[in-house]
């Protein structure tokens, strides 16, 4: 067995009188691919800040290649070849695709960039992970998911010898993740050690060959992955059997029309029909960029529509804006938590009253006691982990983010829900707190639209799925049509050859 690249011996860490690990030890090695697995709070983020300098530990050591550091620096991690991949991504949106790959280690002919060698370097990366737009595409112009690849093609260009990957396959279609599994195992073939964080169990298990596990801060398994299962993983990730992830589904009784689209037409989208009835939830599914994220902010009013028509409760909707659809009873909750979904270094309790601030004012004048009751009720009606609200949101861990995301739209009382891949990158338990809080609002009449990337999560979740394609609805599957190779046959445009 080769030596640990990286050692790290009974890290501790706290924030203020919360301990956020408590003697956690991991040893990395070259070829290997390790997973941390734990519940979201369970620790992994802070592990990933300490092993790559961002955080200094309160106790404990970690050594690379044998050399003991009290505390590392970000300088210092990527000196010693440490590169991470956040699950909240850094890229400079105004930037192209080339210049956000180099930032930091643009490459130079005596003083002035070597533009011939950033090109022909960034270029080979991007070919290795499938990105085939313009380097000089600015990024604020390109898909979520591919911002991710770049993401990770930023981490690549420094040739790393420890490669940290947070849930990098959140944003990513079927086709970019296997693109994605080849790039690493070839790196793992050339010695290098990858650190691998995610939820989706099946990648770990197909993907890892050791794993350690964090619950509370503390280490509970550190294991060979022969042999383990993804009920065996839960298991040691929430020490307890686990529950079902989906919760049962009710009889599909949907009262009357809440939002209907006839022939929709805006940027990203050709031609969408779409009907919504209060007490549903409405599946949309597809590959990742084929209109689903367009239609949900059309509907929302932040995209204006070119052609077609939107009716609620029966009216068309003319010229509509967030604040028109807010005024109506729409809310919409987008994909991205950190750059649009919540306001990350202020407090819990502004995040969770923002929204309804108007309403909870007097006369113009903010009422506190008011909006402490509000966050205090929304923290509660969403099983919100929090020590104090007052703390700033980025304190929380992302499932809880998550949950503050959705959660501080409930004091509005929204008659249509719409969701943008609401469990991307939350642990499984996250995720049923989530799934359940949706059937109970589907229950008390609000109408949801859950746009989800997870192909099991509009199976188990959604009462009918709408599939995108190329910017249109292709396929409405009602729920007795639901299946992994419906949806995806649908995705891909072959359901005459499965029919057949």
């Amino acid at each position: 067995m080769s030596a640990p690249l990286l050692a790290a011996r009974g890290l501790a860490k706290r924030f203020f009188e919360n301990t956020v690990l408590d003697g956690v030890s991991i040893e990395i090695r070259p070829g290997r691919v390790h997973a941390l697995l734990g519940e979201n709070g369970a620790g992994k983020s802070t592990l990933i800040n300490l092993l790559s300098g961002v955080l200094r530990p309160d106790a404990g050591s970690i050594a690379i290649d044998g050399t003991e550091h009290a505390a590392l620096t970000p300088a210092l991690a990527r000196e010693l070849g440490i590169a991470v991949v956040q699950q909240e991504l850094s890229l400079a949106p105004n930037l192209s695709v080339a210049e956000n790959i180099v930032m930091g280690a643009v490459p130079h002919r005596g003083p002035f960039t070597d533009y011939t060698r950033l090109a022909a370097e960034t270029g080979r990366l991007c070919q290795r992970l499938g990105l085939d737009m313009p380097l000089d595409t600015p990024v604020d112009r390109i898909s979520l998911g591919r911002r991710q690849l770049i993401e990770i093609a930023k981490a690549l260009y420094r040739r790393p010898r420890l490669l940290i990957l947070d849930e990098p396959t959140s944003s990513l279609t079927g086709h970019e993740v296997r693109i994605l599994f080849g790039l690493l195992r070839e790196l793992q073939a050339d010695g290098v050690a990858i650190l691998y964080i995610s939820h989706r169990l099946n990648e770990v298990l197909e993907l890892c060959d050791w794993v350690t596990v964090l619950r509370d801060g503390q280490r509970t398994a550190d294991q060979a992955l022969d042999g383990s299962d993804p009920a065996s993983l839960v298991r040691l990730m929430v020490g307890r059997e686990p529950g079902d992830l989906f919760p049962p589904r009710p009889a599909h009784n949907p009262g009357e029309t809440a939002i209907a689209v006839r022939g929709l037409v805006a940027e990203g989208i050709s031609c969408v029909d779409l009907e919504l009835r209060h007490g549903e939830i409405l599946g949309i599914g597809g590959l990742l960029g084929q209109g689903q994220e367009e239609t949900l902010r059309a509907l929302f009013g932040d995209l204006q529509a070119k052609a077609g028509e939107i009716r609620l409760a029966g009216q068309v909707q003319r010229h509509l804006t967030p604040i028109r659809a807010i005024e109506a009873g729409i809310v919409y909750v987008p994909a991205d938590r950190k750059r649009e979904a919540v306001l990350l270094p202020l407090s819990i309790r502004f995040n969770l009253t923002l929204p309804s601030l108007r309403r909870l004012a007097r006369r113009g004048l903010r009422r506190l006691q008011d909006e402490a009751r509000t966050a205090t009720d929304a923290i509660r009606d969403f099983a919100i982990r929090v020590a104090d609200p007052a703390q700033p949101t980025l304190h929380l861990s992302g499932g809880n983010q998550q949950k503050v995301a959705i959660a501080r739209w409930l004091p509005l009382g929204p008659r249509i829900l719409l969701l943008d891949d609401p469990t991307r990158g939350v642990d499984v338990e996250t995720k049923r707190e989530i799934y359940l809080r949706l059937r109970q609002m589907a229950a008390d009449g609000v109408a949801i639209v859950l746009s989800s990337s997870d192909t099991l999560e509009l199976i188990h979740v959604a009462d009918r799925v709408a599939v995108f394609r190329g910017g249109r609805v292709v396929a409405h599957l009602d729920r007795d049509q639901l299946s992994e190779e419906a949806i995806v046959a649908a995705s891909l445009g072959v359901e005459a050859e499965l029919a057949a």
